[in-house]
């Protein structure tokens, strides 16, 4: 370990936002992917290639053999990650992109209670006030969207995104440990080839090979898979569960914006209002003191 140094949990904060970002933008891809190739084989193909991207940086950084816990915690948050991707895109393809996200934001508060359960995280007040009000933010996101159609699915959508976002709560903890244990490239390459494994096992009975008008698609959603990866691998090795977990709820505006530009969704009043409140108070909780990086290693 090094010498314990005071970094800024803003700076944590910002890289986590980032990688929010990305990986906001690559569902806008997995959407499109999984109403044209289906959920499985728009995982399966994006995680081979993320898998394949990942190793190459990694292998390039001097990526060395993880230790056994390590990879114990890899194949846990891999499984997670497995259940929870399948259940949120066959969501995403029936549901507007801004209510699903909309959806997924019990999970920062799941973290939060998680964080200080497993990883005796102190959950300060401004934390959880922040969490709070964002919360409240989603509840006037879904009094508008609950006017709109949803379609026959609609109902069976956003039930498989509830469910995907407990899991999510859990995956999140697991990153904290995780990044304790392994760096952001060993991460991002590990996690995407664990995902590529446990899909894989199925691949005899499911897979098809995707159409050439899909692969860039499937490529730049790798990509920015493994950039999203390795930014909240890093974050979270800065920070907190529950203080990173915050960062969840800016990805509403990119999934607003993604999805009224590349599908047409409706973005109500109550949603940019949703997101103004929302917004606001990630700003809020991003204004703590700094953290000894010693004691942040010492919270694995």
């Amino acid at each position: 370990m090094t010498a314990a140094r005071a970094l800024s949990p803003a700076l944590a904060f910002a890289v986590a936002a980032a990688g929010i970002g990305l990986f906001s933008i690559m569902d806008a891809f997995m959407k499109a992917l999984t109403l044209a190739l289906g959920v499985y084989n728009a995982l399966l193909w994006r995680a081979l290639v993320a898998a394949l991207i990942g190793g190459a940086v990694w292998r390039l950084g001097g990526g060395r053999r993880p230790t056994a816990r390590a990879l114990r915690l890899h194949v846990l948050r891999g499984a997670i990650t497995t259940a929870m991707a399948l259940l949120f895109f066959w969501g995403l393809a029936r549901v507007p992109m801004a209510q699903a996200i909309a959806l997924t934001y019990v999970a920062p508060l799941l973290a939060l209670l998680l964080g200080a359960l497993f990883l005796h995280e102190r959950v300060g007040t401004r934390v959880v006030v922040a969490s709070l009000v964002a919360l409240a933010g989603v509840g006037v996101i879904l009094a508008g969207h609950a006017r709109l159609a949803l379609g026959p699915d609609g109902l069976s959508g956003a039930g498989a995104i509830l469910a995907s976002a407990v899991l999510y709560a859990g995956n999140l903890v697991v990153a904290r440990l995780q990044s304790q244990v392994a760096d952001a490239r060993e991460i991002a390459f590990v996690q995407s080839a664990v995902l590529a494994t446990l899909l894989g096992l199925a691949a005899p009975w499911l897979a098809t090979v995707p159409p050439v008008t899909h692969w860039w698609q499937i490529v730049v959603a790798a990509a920015l898979a493994t950039g999203s990866l390795f930014l909240l691998g890093w974050a979270y090795a800065h920070g907190e569960t529950g203080f990173l977990a915050t960062t969840e709820y800016t990805s509403f505006v990119y999934a607003a914006l993604l999805g009224w530009a590349v599908f047409g969704e409706r973005v109500a009043t109550t949603t940019l209002a949703g997101a103004a409140v929302i917004v606001g108070a990630c700003l809020y909780a991003a204004r703590r003191r700094a953290v000894p990086r010693g004691a942040l290693e010492g919270a694995s």
